[in-house]
C-alpha cells in the first residue's frame, strides 16, 4: 500500500460519522425506527405535530413563522362567537354585507336565507362557509369590527404571539398565525362541545325556505372510520395554499396537527395521513421492549 493511500485510509477510518439531523439514518435501524428519526416526508410548507397528552412537539417545520391562514380564521370567529353565549336558537338573515368583496366565493346562501346561529355556525366550521361566517361576525355585540377586536384579544390570551386578524372568513391574507399559535387555537377549540360537534360532522341539512339543503364537510377524513377526530378545519385561499388543522387520537394519545401551504388539492390530507403512520412508527420504536 502506498503512503497516500495509507493516510487515506487512517484519516476516513477517524471521520465522525454524518448527524442524523442531516438525514442519514443509520441503516441497521428497523423501518420504523428509521422513520421514527427521519420524520414525516410532508409536502406542506409548514407543520406541527404536539402530543398534547404529553405536552411534547414531536415534528416541526417552520412552526414559528406566521403565513396566512385562510379559513382556519373560522375556528377562531366560532370560538369568541362561543364566548359571547350568543343563542345558538336565534334566527339570523343573510344580506348583501356577507357577500365578499375583492374574493372569488362562492356560496349558496343568498342575501334573504334565514338560519339559526347554530346552523350558521355549523356551516362556517363544517362547509366553511364565507357569508355564515361573516353573518355570525355581523351579529356579534358591536359587529364585525368588535368581532375582530375580540378575536385579536382571544389570540392575546392564548399566547399566539404572531397572529393578526382582520375579519372573520380567512378570506384575507391578512389573517396570519404560526403553526405554533394554531396548536393552541386548536387546542382551544376543542373544548367547546358545539365546536367539535360541528366541525367534524360529514354532513348537514338545513331549511331555507321550502328547500332542504345539504351541505358538506370540506374534510374528507371526518367520514373515514379509521380516523377518530376531536376538532378540524381546512382552509384555502390562492396566498396560503391548502391548510389543515386538527385534533386527533392516535394509539391513544391525542395529538394535535397543523398543516400549511400544502401543493394540491388532496396533499393536506395525505399529509395528515402521513403523520399518523409516522407517530405511530414512533410510538411503536420508543416502546419498551421486552426482555429475552
Amino acid at each position: 500500500m502506498s503512503l497516500l493511500a495509507g493516510l487515506l485510509l487512517a484519516i476516513t477510518s477517524i471521520a465522525p460519522a454524518a448527524p442524523r439531523e442531516a438525514g442519514l439514518v443509520p441503516a441497521h435501524l428497523k423501518y420504523q425506527e428509521r422513520s421514527a428519526l427521519s420524520g414525516p416526508a410532508l409536502r406542506s410548507s409548514a407543520a406541527l405535530v404536539f402530543d398534547t397528552t404529553h405536552s411534547t412537539v414531536l415534528y416541526s417545520r417552520n412552526s414559528a413563522t406566521a403565513a396566512p391562514i385562510a379559513s382556519i380564521t373560522k375556528l377562531m370567529t366560532a370560538l369568541v362567537v362561543s364566548e359571547a353565549e350568543q343563542p345558538l336558537d336565534e334566527e339570523l338573515m343573510i344580506t348583501a354585507e356577507d357577500i365578499s368583496v375583492g374574493k372569488i366565493s362562492y356560496s349558496r346562501l343568498m342575501p334573504g336565507t334565514r338560519l339559526t346561529r347554530g346552523d350558521l355556525m355549523h356551516l362556517a366550521l363544517m362547509s366553511s362557509e364565507n357569508r355564515a361566517a361573516h353573518a355570525l361576525g355581523r351579529n356579534y355585540p358591536g359587529g364585525v369590527g368588535e368581532c375582530v377586536r375580540a378575536m385579536n384579544a382571544k389570540a392575546r390570551e392564548l399566547g399566539m404571539t404572531s397572529t393578526h386578524f382582520v375579519e372573520p372568513t380567512g378570506l384575507s391574507d391578512e389573517n396570519v398565525a404560526s403553526p405554533e399559535d394554531l396548536s393552541k387555537l386548536v387546542m382551544a377549540a376543542a373544548k367547546v362541545p358545539a365546536i367539535r360537534e360541528y366541525s367534524t360532522d360529514s354532513e348537514h341539512d338545513v331549511q331555507v325556505g321550502r328547500r332542504t339543503m345539504r351541505f358538506h364537510n370540506t374534510d374528507s377524513l371526518v367520514s373515514k372510520a379509521d380516523w377518530d377526530i376531536v376538532v378540524q378545519k381546512t382552509g384555502y385561499i390562492a396566498e396560503a395554499g391548502r391548510c389543515l388543522v386538527m385534533q386527533t387520537v392516535i394509539e391513544g394519545r391525542s395529538v394535535v396537527i397543523v398543516l400549511l401551504n400544502s401543493f394540491g388539492k388532496r396533499t393536506r390530507t395525505a399529509d395528515a395521513a402521513r403523520v399518523r403512520k409516522w407517530v405511530e412508527a414512533t410510538l411503536l420504536a420508543n416502546a419498551p421492549r421486552a426482555s429475552t
